[in-house]
Formats: structure tokens, sequence, C-alpha cells
């Protein structure tokens, strides 16, 4: 059964549903363009710019997604053979399909970390030694907010100690912060601050921040220029990319501060759930705008309950057969969060 033509959908499954905003329709019609890989593109430029200022680094790169970013970031960062560690739930090790393996032909050493979070020390003891039998160590990768996690946030004081860790070593740092920004609005530190503690960060533009496509990559000139190099090997040099480069300068001008209503509306959410039958949470893991919960009942797992909410007019994304992820975003209003638990209480009851 599909929900009736009528019936508005709430689409939980991502925030990289949003439509773009009228204000960027409009930058996109209007915006000044050029050839981007020859580096005439005005907009772009712009935003590259406006993006390094923000985290305050030197240069940015605009790619097509988080996942090319990532990708561009160690294919740049690092040599064939190389070793790379993150956490084995990380989005780089899970989701871009084998692409450390292919492209930049490193071994992924995995932690485990507690909801996203690597130990330092266990970063710290993870790091080989030099010995001709061992791969070289040459990053380490972090992820903030942490998707896995349930858009856990990175503390900034375990931020610094991984920094210091791999400053020691001779190790770079690369942070996955494609919710980079509802990190910084959750706990209201400064992203320049957050950034500081990673030789290069990536963020999207087309999930929280609403921007039809897009992500960007900052670090310093001469890593931007190999990751340039990187894009362009993966065909990703767009020719006159200022028309979605123009969204892109209006999500990051006045998208940001906006998050803060989604956490708000992920916390109601939340705490709707865990008063309904069948379904445990832990509210502490919901600090942005990801909520994940299990299902524990007979009568109906995980895929089950999907399926029934579709009814309803509800979307979401089932992570296995017990557990659901729920991500608000600007298209989702509270109406629409109080629709879901109003659905989710009849289907359970």
């Amino acid at each position: 059964m599909v929900p009736s033509a009528s019936v508005q959908i709430v689409d939980l499954r991502s925030d990289t549903v949003t439509k773009p905003t009228p204000e960027m329709r409009r930058a996109m019609a209007e915006a000044e363009v050029g050839d981007d890989v020859f580096a005439e593109d005005p907009t772009v430029a712009r935003l590259e710019a406006l993006a390094a200022e923000r985290l305050g680094k030197e240069a940015g790169l605009f790619v097509t997604s988080g996942t090319q970013g990532n990708q561009v970031s160690l294919m740049a960062h690092t040599q064939r053979g190389d070793e790379i560690i993150l956490d084995e739930n990380s989005h780089i090790f899970n989701y871009e399909v084998a692409g450390l393996a292919i492209l930049s032909a490193v071994q992924a050493r995995t932690l485990r970390s507690r909801h996203g979070i690597l130990d330092p020390t266990e970063v710290r003891d993870a790091i080989r030694q030099p010995n001709i039998h061992y791969p070289k160590d040459t990053l380490i990768c972090v992820e903030n907010t942490h998707n896995r996690g349930g858009g856990t946030v990175y503390p900034l004081a375990t931020l610094k100690e991984i920094r210091r860790i791999a400053t020691e070593h001779g190790l770079a740092v690369h942070l996955d912060g494609a919710r980079l920004w509802n990190a910084c609005v959750a706990t209201g530190i400064p992203a320049k601050e957050v950034a500081a503690q990673a030789d290069s960060v990536t963020f999207c533009l087309s999930k929280g921040l609403g921007a039809p496509v897009g992500s960007m990559v900052t670090g310093s000139r001469d890593f931007i220029g190999r990751a340039r190099r990187a894009r362009k090997m993966l065909g990703g040099g767009m020719r006159q990319a200022g028309i979605i480069a123009a969204a892109g300068i209006v999500a990051l001008e006045s998208m940001v501060d906006r998050l803060r209503e989604d956490h708000e509306n992920a916390r109601t959410l939340a705490e709707g759930l865990a008063k309904l039958p069948g379904i445990t949470i832990d509210l502490g893991l919901v600090q942005t705008n990801i909520v994940i919960f299990d299902v524990a009942r007979k009568d109906v797992d995980a895929p089950g309950l999907i399926l029934r909410l579709h009814e309803h007019g509800i979307k979401a994304f089932n992570i296995n057969d017990q557990r659901i992820r729920m991500v608000t975003h600007k298209d989702v209003d509270r109406p629409g969060i109080e629709r879901t638990l109003q659905a989710l209480a009849t289907i359970l009851k």
C-alpha cells in the first residue's frame, strides 16, 4: 500500500533529500560563470575562498560530493602502500566503495570507537614504529559529526589530543566534516577552532545546508593543489560550475544558523520515540540531527516498520533488521515530527 497522493510526505531518510531554497534558485539562475578547469569561473572561486576563510585554511576546492572530497584528500595526503588510521564505522571505510584501496592503494588500520569517537590513547598505540616489514602510517581520519555514531560530536579536547599525537609522530589529520556545521552549531565552538585540529577538512553543502549538490575540501595551498589534480583524475573537473556553486554560497551564508532548528526537532522526535512501546533509544546520543533507535518487537522488525510508516506518508531508513535511522532537516517541520510520532504510536499500539 502506498500513501495517497494527497498525503504530504515526511522524508526522514537523510538530510540529502533537501530541496534548494528560492534564494538558491535565483542565485543559480543569475550566477556569473566561466570554465573552472581553466580557473575562470568567478563564482566557484568565490565559494572556494569563502569556505577556506570560514575554516581558517589557505585554500578550498569545490567537489561533486563528500565521497569525492574524502577520496581526493586521501590521494593528496598519501602514497601507495601507506597505512591510514580510522574508525571501523567511519564513512570513509564503509560507504565509499573501497575507494581508499582502489584510488589511493592504502591499507586501513581500523579502530573500534565509542559511538564514533576514537580514543586518543588507542590512536597513539596503533601508530607503527618504523620497520621495513610495516606499512608507513601517514594519516589519521576522524569524522565529525559521526554518521553511524548517531550524529555524535567530537569533543574538542579529544580532537586536540589526536592532533597532538599525529604531529608528534609525523602524521597528517583529515577531518571528514560532512556535517561539521551541525557540530559547530550544537557546541557553539567556532568552525575555525575545530578545523585547526586537522590538516584537511571536508564538509557537505548538500546535506543540512540545503544546496542541491556539492562539497568542499579545505587545507593548505599545496595540499589543495594536489587535491585538484586528483579531482581532475577522477573526472571531477567541472566547467561552468558556478551555476551550482552559487547555491553553495547561499548555503554557507544563510543556512548554518538554522541547523539549530533541526537539532531541536531531532530532540523532540527522540523524546517521543522513547515513550513508545517496543522502541529502545539512547537519548544521550542524540546530539545533532540524527536519531537512531532499535525496534524490540516480536510482531514487527525494522524493515517491516519502515513499510508500515510508508503507508502513513513517512519515509525513514533501516540500518539493519533492528535499527532505524531518522534525520531531520530544513524540509521537515515540527508538524512533520508530530505526524511521525503519531504514525508510530498507531502502528505500535
